[in-house]
């Protein structure tokens, strides 16, 4: 069994915000994997459930809200006994440029409260994600209010053409177990 985990943030208000990049990631997966949400409050959480490669396989989205998002994940791991390397974490990233892409295994939280979290309640050795939200309009308003803000038009437009297709291909090599550690870029420099 494995467990793609995305980080972000419950309600309207946060809909299409830099914070809730790990939502996008997994609703472009389970469009593409046609796996559809169900609210599962046993794990604060709302999960798509599918089989691939034989295997069966959630998506979660957790309703903690992104600095919780351990207590949702926690509850998961425990309740199918799943091995956190057999978890992938999908999140926003400000460290990365907008369009970048790294996947590796575990590391440390780098100033990130949701995977603090998730380390917190055994993820550290997880999979992770991190998808690139940073611009030159992040050094005008502090981290908070940027990670809270929503893409531009250009950068909604290329998440949706470029990022996610990536996104998909890179989840799709988890599922099959052929993944390994990378950092691409859909932005031509």
């Amino acid at each position: 069994m494995k467990i793609v985990f995305g980080l972000g943030n419950p309600g309207s208000k946060y809909v299409g915000t830099r914070h809730n990049t790990g939502f996008l990631a997994l609703d472009a997966i389970s469009k593409e994997l046609g796996a559809d949400f169900s609210d599962k409050p046993k794990f604060n959480a709302e999960v798509a459930e599918f089989s691939i490669h034989g295997e069966k396989v959630l998506l979660v989205k957790p309703q903690t809200f992104y600095n919780e998002a351990g207590r949702s994940y926690r509850s998961l791991i425990d309740f199918y006994k799943v091995d956190p390397a057999d978890t992938l974490v999908i999140h926003d990233e400000l460290a990365l440029p907008f369009g970048t892409i790294r996947i590796r295994h575990g590391g440390s939280d780098a100033g990130n409260n949701g995977i603090k979290s998730i380390n917190q309640h055994g993820g550290a050795s997880s999979v992770r994600m991190r998808i690139g939200v940073e611009n030159a309009s992040r050094s005008q308003v502090g981290d908070v209010d940027f990670v809270l803000s929503k893409f531009t038009k250009d950068e909604a437009h290329v998440l949706e053409r470029s990022v996610l297709a990536q996104v998909v291909r890179l989840t799709e090599s988890f599922l099959a177990d052929s993944h390994q550690p990378t950092s691409i870029s859909v932005i031509d420099k």
